[in-house]
C-alpha cells in the first residue's frame, strides 16, 4: 500500500520538474531573440577617413616658366702659346682664381731677346750710315752750287739718304716684332677667372701651331646659365621684359635645392626648328660658387605677378573623366566633390577661377578613400604644406 501511494507522488514530482525546465528554456529564448533582435536593429558605425585639409587662400601668385639648362663660363679662354721655345715655368696652380694680366706661362725668352738686340743693332748701324750719308749730301749741294759736283752725284747721294731712312724704318718694325715676340713669352691671363687643369708640364717644348692648349682660364663671377623653353613663352616674354629685368631662380637638378638667383640677359636670335624651343641666357653673380661650368640646373623665369587670385595647394585638384574637381569638407565632416575651373597650376599651388570661395577647407590628402558623403576626421596641413610650397619655389 506504500509503494502504491508513493508512485503517483514521483509522477507529479517529474511533471512539475520538466515543466519547470521548458518554462526556463522559453524564457531564455526570448531573452536570447529579444538580444539578436537589438543586434540587428543596432545602427551601425564607420569610422571616419583620416584626410589632410587646406583652406583656400588669396594670395599674390608669381607667374613663373620652368625649363631645363646648363650652366656656362661667362668667359672660357684656352691659353696657348704664341711662339715656339721650351716651356720653362708655370707660375700659377690648377684651381687657382687668377686676375686679368697675370703671368700663367713663361717661355724660354734667351732666343727672342737676342733677336731684339740684334735688331736694335741694326738700327744704330742705319742710323750711323745715314748720318754720314747726310753730311755727304751736304758736301756734294755745296760743291754743285760751285759747279765743283754734278746734279748726277747730288741726285745719288739724296737717294742714299732716303734708302737708309726707309732701312730705319725697317729697323723699327723688326725692334716692335721682336719685342712683341718677347712678350710672347710671358702668357698672361686675358681675363679673371679660375685656372683648370695643366695640360703641358714645364720643360716641355711648345709650339704656335700646337691644337692642345697649356691650360684653360674660365670666369665664373659672373657666370651664365643656358635654358629652353617652348616657343610659345617667346612673346609673353618680350612683353615682360619691356618692363625691366627679369628674375632667374636656378635650382640643382631635384627642381627644389636653390643654387643661386639672377636675371635674364637675352633670349636667342632665332628659335630651334628641330626641337621648337628657344633659349634663353641669364646671368648669375655667383658669389659662394654654387654654380659650375657644366653643371645640370632647372631655371625659373618670373614674368610677373598676380595679385590677390583664389589658390589652393596643386595636391587638392583631382582629374576626373568630367574634369577637375576637389573635395570640400561640410560642416558636419562629411564631403563633397566640388567641381572647379583652374586658371594655372605651376605644380605647387593652382590658381581657382571657379568652383570654391575664400576659406573653403579643401582634401589635400587621403582622396582615394573618398566619395561623395564620406565622414572624414580632418587635419589641417595648411602649415605643413607652405614649407614645401616655398622650398620648391
Amino acid at each position: 500500500m506504500a509503494e502504491a501511494a508513493n508512485g503517483p507522488r514521483r509522477t507529479g514530482l517529474r511533471l512539475a520538474f520538466t515543466l519547470a525546465v521548458l518554462a526556463a528554456v522559453g524564457l531564455g529564448g526570448v531573452a536570447g531573440g529579444r538580444s539578436l533582435a537589438q543586434q540587428v536593429n543596432a545602427p551601425s558605425t564607420v569610422p571616419a577617413v583620416p584626410v589632410s585639409i587646406a583652406p583656400a587662400s588669396l594670395r599674390d601668385v608669381p607667374i613663373y616658366l620652368r625649363g631645363l639648362g646648363s650652366v656656362q663660363a661667362f668667359n672660357s679662354v684656352l691659353v696657348r702659346a704664341r711662339v715656339d721655345g721650351a716651356l720653362n715655368q708655370v707660375p700659377v696652380t690648377e684651381g687657382q682664381e687668377v686676375k686679368q694680366g697675370d703671368v700663367l706661362a713663361v717661355i724660354d725668352p734667351r732666343p727672342f731677346q737676342a733677336t731684339l738686340d740684334a735688331a736694335a743693332a741694326k738700327k744704330s748701324q742705319d742710323e750711323a750710315d745715314l748720318l754720314n750719308a747726310r753730311q755727304d749730301l751736304a758736301r756734294y749741294s755745296a760743291l754743285e752750287q760751285r759747279n765743283f759736283a754734278s746734279r748726277q752725284q747730288v741726285d745719288t747721294q739724296q737717294a742714299l739718304v732716303n734708302h737708309l731712312l726707309a732701312a730705319i724704318t725697317g729697323d723699327d718694325a723688326a725692334i716692335e716684332s721682336a719685342k712683341l715676340n718677347l712678350s710672347f713669352c710671358y702668357i698672361t691671363s686675358p681675363i679673371q677667372g679660375i685656372v683648370g687643369l695643366r695640360q703641358i708640364d714645364p720643360g716641355n717644348l711648345v709650339h704656335a701651331a700646337d691644337a692642345t692648349g697649356i691650360m684653360t682660364v674660365t670666369q665664373i663671377h659672373p657666370i651664365s646659365v643656358l635654358f629652353t623653353l617652348p616657343q610659345e613663352d617667346l612673346p609673353r616674354i618680350n612683353v615682360a621684359m619691356q618692363g625691366g629685368k627679369l628674375p632667374v631662380v636656378a635650382f640643382a637638378a631635384d627642381a627644389r635645392t636653390e643654387r643661386d638667383q639672377g636675371t635674364l640677359l637675352t633670349p636667342d636670335n632665332a628659335i630651334d626648328a628641330s626641337t621648337g624651343t628657344i633659349k634663353l641666357k641669364a646671368i648669375f653673380a655667383n658669389p659662394h660658387n654654387t654654380l659650375w661650368p657644366g653643371q645640370f640646373v632647372n631655371a625659373r623665369l618670373q614674368l610677373g605677378t598676380d595679385r590677390n587670385v583664389l589658390t589652393v595647394l596643386s595636391v587638392a585638384v583631382q582629374h576626373g573623366p568630367g574634369g577637375l574637381y576637389a573635395y570640400v569638407v561640410k560642416p558636419d565632416s562629411t564631403v563633397a566633390r566640388q567641381e572647379l575651373e583652374v586658371a594655372r597650376d605651376d605644380g605647387t599651388i593652382a590658381v581657382i577661377a571657379k568652383g570654391l570661395s575664400e576659406g573653403q577647407p579643401v582634401v589635400t590628402d587621403g582622396q582615394s578613400r573618398l566619395q561623395e558623403g564620406t565622414r572624414v576626421a580632418a587635419k589641417d596641413a595648411s602649415q605643413q604644406a607652405a614649407a614645401p610650397a616655398k622650398a620648391g619655389g
